[in-house]
């Protein structure tokens, strides 16, 4: 195709051989054409950056999707607090989906906003590959993932927390107020977020001189049930540890509930640090120290990147990481041993 032609519904189906009301289907998510047509259609779509027309009737329709892998946690709340504080400067509504998958969306939820023609989408927690990242480009709709599960493909843009950082300002904390058998409860060890978090515990320890011991290393899925279990087999080993990081507010509030059944006091007997300064770290008892990962902020910078990425730093996709902040609250203290 020349480049000095301006790409339209016509030259793409030329090239690839079908008709213009082929073509529009693909772009507008109709299910009448056939998979191989539709991935070829794809293809030269993405390949020549086709665009909607911009016009009085292809102008904003007022929607952004907020798209969850899961929602069971309320990080969740504050992601869609941000979207929606975010959306309203544009005058525009959020439409949440949950996947129940880290997968990302697939061909099925791409058609669905395809068809209702998005304004942009942001993808909270996913895994997005290179096919699905050609699906969502070649039908023009802007998106960005915010928290990636994994490392995302080249030309994804995405929004995230300085998370080896804030695993490095909660250990140290603790070193600093006496602590050496730290222990550590990661999430799921394929996360980028995760292995951010446990790679900066390392990182603190073995600045200090302390070694890291594998025993006070577990994982689990930033819940409370795994925070509790967790604990139990941190705080049931010979040498317990006289401090935990976990490696999320809800995994802390789990902690608190295994030392609670052991008969252990907070910060006492264990000092206990979270992740993410959830509205619950305040109200717990006690208050509980932790690293703040701006979520509400995270998820408006989304959605002004989907909306009006002219004034959010242009089109080109870019990767953000907004600082973490340890708040200290009175659930850490010297050790008492």
């Amino acid at each position: 195709m020349p480049t000095n032609r301006r790409v339209t519904i016509a030259l793409i189906a030329e090239e690839a051989g079908v008709s213009a009301p082929t073509v529009s289907k693909v772009i507008n998510g109709r299910p009448e054409v056939a998979a191989e047509t539709r991935r070829r259609v794809e293809h030269l779509l993405h390949k020549h950056g086709y665009r909607r027309r911009t016009g009085n009737d292809d102008g904003p329709v007022g929607l952004v999707d907020l798209v969850f892998a899961e929602v069971e946690s309320p990080w969740a709340m504050e992601l869609i607090r941000g979207t929606e504080a975010a959306a309203h400067e544009f005058g525009a509504s959020v439409v949440i989906s949950v996947l129940h998958s880290h997968a990302g969306p697939g061909r099925d939820w791409v058609e669905r906003i395809a068809a209702r023609r998005t304004d942009g989408a942001i993808l909270v927690g996913s895994r997005i590959n290179a096919r699905r990242h050609g699906e969502l480009a070649a039908r023009s709709i802007p998106f960005v993932v915010v928290d990636p599960e994994g490392e995302p493909p080249p030309g994804v843009a995405s929004v995230g927390a300085t998370n080896w950082n804030g695993g490095l300002a909660a250990t140290r904390h603790l070193i600093e107020l006496g602590h050496r058998r730290i222990g550590m409860i990661g999430g799921p060890p394929d996360m980028l977020c995760s292995r951010a978090r446990v790679d900066g515990y390392r990182a603190a320890l073995e600045t200090a001189g302390i070694a890291v011991d594998p025993a006070l290393i577990g994982y689990g899925d930033f819940l409370v049930d795994s925070g509790r279990d967790r604990g139990h087999t941190l705080l049931s080993l010979a040498d317990p540890p006289t401090a935990i990081f976990a490696g999320s507010d809800m995994q802390a509030f789990g902690v608190f509930e295994a030392a609670r059944r052991r008969g252990l006091r907070v910060p006492d007997d264990l000092s206990v640090v979270g992740f993410d300064d959830l509205p619950l770290a305040r109200s717990a008892w006690p208050p509980l120290t932790t690293v703040r990962q701006p979520l509400q902020e995270m998820a408006a910078l989304a959605a002004r990147m989907v909306l009006d990425p002219d004034r959010s730093g242009g089109r080109e996709p870019r990767r953000v990481e907004l600082a973490t902040d340890l708040v200290v609250r009175e659930s850490t203290a010297p050790p008492s041993r």
